[in-house]
């Protein structure tokens, strides 16, 4: 539910009578979010979201090249952004040869380019090179700088594949309208970023997005981690923006918790307040990352929204995601 507009799991075996012991470093009391976040993601080379025809032809497709593709190089030349791409193209001939990556493995095509009328060349290509959007700040450990936001992976909706991290950014960001949820038609929050950067991304899990707090730690409370054992069924709140950059507490009620950890959608919750419901009709994009806090601890974050019944929402344990942002 990222964005209006959004690891590695290493099995160690012990033997010969050593116990494995789980080492967390994150700490007790974090610093808890709520802010509205500009989030900016870049990936290793230009990916294909879609092919176009040219006299008839879809030559990207006859070359073998498909939607989901990432492009690394032309000419044998490295490329990670469009303007790299064009630029290479612009200074071809008919053809070029393209380096891609797709499911993990390297190949190679040959693309035969058409001039048009204004004399520049048309690959056949529709390609991105950057995602950006907006979320909710979840964490922030005051010990380790680490962040964490959204509660869930960021995918590029017209390949439906979850981005690799090579670099990005959050920013923060105010809330300029509320589009409210209806049943089956999830809203959404519109915000519009500022230009300051506050974390570097570095990870794209389905937990979340993680990396580095950049900015001046904010000198805001401290709360407590809970645990999953000490979740209980009944009332808590989250914390987000709607309006500007005010975060304010929202009451909620948690329905169910499934302690499962390999499950991102640990707690299934309603919204109760009457204000939220007024202004959103229930969970909408961009809420995605919101903290929920019970008896004054932080359990979880919002993740998903029940799209038939948008009083409704999913959250994942805190826990998980800051084990998550330690790896």
């Amino acid at each position: 539910m990222f964005l209006k507009k959004i690891k590695k799991t290493f099995v160690i075996i012990l033997t010969s009578f050593i116990m494995p012991i789980s080492i967390l470093a994150y700490s007790d009391y974090i610093i808890v979010g709520g802010e509205n976040v500009g989030i900016e993601i870049n990936w290793e080379g230009v990916m294909v979201v879609g092919l176009y025809e040219i006299n008839g032809k879809y030559k990207a497709s006859e070359a073998g090249i498909k939607i989901g593709d990432i492009i690394t190089s032309i000419n044998n030349q490295n490329i990670s952004t469009i303007d790299e791409m064009t630029d290479i193209i612009s200074k071809s001939n008919d053809k070029i040869e393209i380096t891609f990556i797709r499911d993990n493995k390297l190949d190679h095509t040959t693309l035969e380019l058409t001039k048009d009328e204004n004399n520049v060349y048309k690959t056949g290509l529709y390609v991105k090179d950057q995602i950006k959007g907006i979320g909710t700040l979840t964490f922030i450990d005051p010990n380790t700088k680490l962040f964490g936001a959204l509660g869930h992976e960021i995918i590029e909706k017209t390949t439906g594949k979850i981005l690799e991290v090579k670099d990005g950014k959050i920013y923060n960001s105010k809330v300029t309208n509320i589009e409210p949820s209806r049943d089956g038609n999830p809203g959404e929050k519109n915000a519009v970023f500022k230009e300051t950067t506050i974390g570097n991304i570095k990870e794209n899990t389905n937990k979340g997005i993680f990396g580095t707090y950049e900015n001046e730690i904010p000198n805001k409370k401290l709360y407590k981690v809970a645990s999953p054992n000490e979740i209980k069924q009944g009332e808590a709140k989250i914390l987000t923006v709607l309006n500007n950059e005010e975060i304010k507490e929202y009451k909620i009620n948690i329905l169910k918790i499934s302690e499962t950890k390999e499950k991102t959608k640990n707690l299934l919750f309603e919204i109760t307040d009457e204000e939220l419901l007024e202004k959103t009709g229930g969970i909408i994009q961009g809420m995605s990352g919101s903290p929920i806090i019970q008896d004054d601890k932080i359990i979880g974050a919002v993740t998903h929204v029940v799209v038939d019944s948008p009083k409704k929402g999913y959250g994942i344990f805190i826990t998980n995601m800051l084990e998550e942002a330690e790896n």
